[in-house]
């Protein structure tokens, strides 16, 4: 196993890389402090995918089960990880502690950044995103449904800013067209929440329950794609054929059933379903979500910012 490596660019960002683990990191502040707290976060980052293999057996195990996990993890990340996800097993749905793994890192690498003297900063770990930000700073995200259009330079399909007064302080996104299988059918589903652990484990969740019974979808088993999967003989999602309007609404309607669901349970704030161009957007406080076209930016969450 190669080690960690790091790259600073142009603007400002730090790419760390240690082998599947990718984070691009931002902090913006007194330029001492900034560079300070990028070096806290590179030291905890150097250590971070061995001291996750060393409790891969136990992070792979399904929460769901009546065993459960036996034991807690020892690390600090492992540990968060299985926190995030056991609630969402209290049902005996399936699921792992790896649900939260990318979220639950950039969690753990945000945590160097706080200091008053860090205005706002990021840590994107493939696109779970953990946020820091000072009073009276914010962050505008880019919502993008499916990653293929935007490598190839499609515009965002929306945007939305998070205030320093927002209880949120963590993005994730979750779908089959992603780097990690999905059970369902969602091109995307965006997840808001307090943390980047919490977000990334009901991202999952969420997607996973965007789905349709159609003979046409292509799944194959987890294992037969990628022998070390924590899903084994799961049926992951391969390819989706062009749906009507209708099946799309109904897919889409049984995630949204699922998001509401955790934003009544106080585990998200809201989430942004995509599939094939029409979006399910679910807010706290508001009624049924809105489904409208790919490009309605006026659908989208705005901002969450209420104070």
């Amino acid at each position: 196993m190669s080690g960690a490596v790091r790259q600073r660019f142009a603007d400002g960002r730090w790419h760390f890389q240690h082998g599947p683990i990718d984070c691009i990191v931002l902090a913006e502040g007194e330029a001492g402090a900034a560079a300070e707290c990028v070096e806290r976060a590179w030291a905890r980052f150097r250590g971070v995918l061995e001291e996750l293999v060393a409790e891969l057996p136990l992070l792979r195990m399904d929460l769901g089960s009546p065993a459960g996990v036996p034991v807690l993890p020892n690390g600090a990340i492992a540990r968060r990880m299985v926190e995030a996800c056991r609630a969402h097993a209290s049902t005996g749905r399936f699921i792992t502690a790896m649900a939260a793994v990318a979220g639950s890192v950039a969690e753990e690498l945000i945590a160097s950044f706080a200091d008053p003297r860090i205005a706002r900063a990021y840590v994107n770990n493939g696109g779970d995103i953990a946020l820091h930000l000072a009073p009276g700073a914010s962050f505008d995200v880019g919502l993008v449904a499916d990653p293929a259009r935007h490598l190839v330079g499609a515009p965002l399909d929306g945007r939305f800013a998070v205030d320093a007064c927002s209880p949120v302080r963590g993005v994730a996104t979750s779908g089959w067209r992603g780097r990690s299988f999905s059970l369902g059918i969602a091109d995307s589903v965006t997840v808001l929440a307090a943390s980047a652990s919490a977000a990334d484990a009901a991202a999952t969740v969420i997607a996973n329950a965007v789905d349709l019974d159609d003979a046409r979808i292509v799944r194959r088993p987890a294992s037969k794609i990628r022998d070390d999967s924590d899903l084994g003989e799961r049926l992951v999602t391969c390819a989706v054929p062009p749906l009507s309007a209708a099946a799309i609404d109904t897919a889409l309607g049984a995630g949204a059933e699922a998001a509401r669901g955790e934003i009544a349970r106080g585990r998200i704030i809201a989430a942004v379903l995509a599939l094939q161009g029409r979006f399910a957007v679910v807010e706290g406080g508001t009624g049924a979500p809105a489904v409208a076209p790919r490009r309605h930016p006026e659908s989208l969450p705005r901002s969450f910012a209420p104070c």
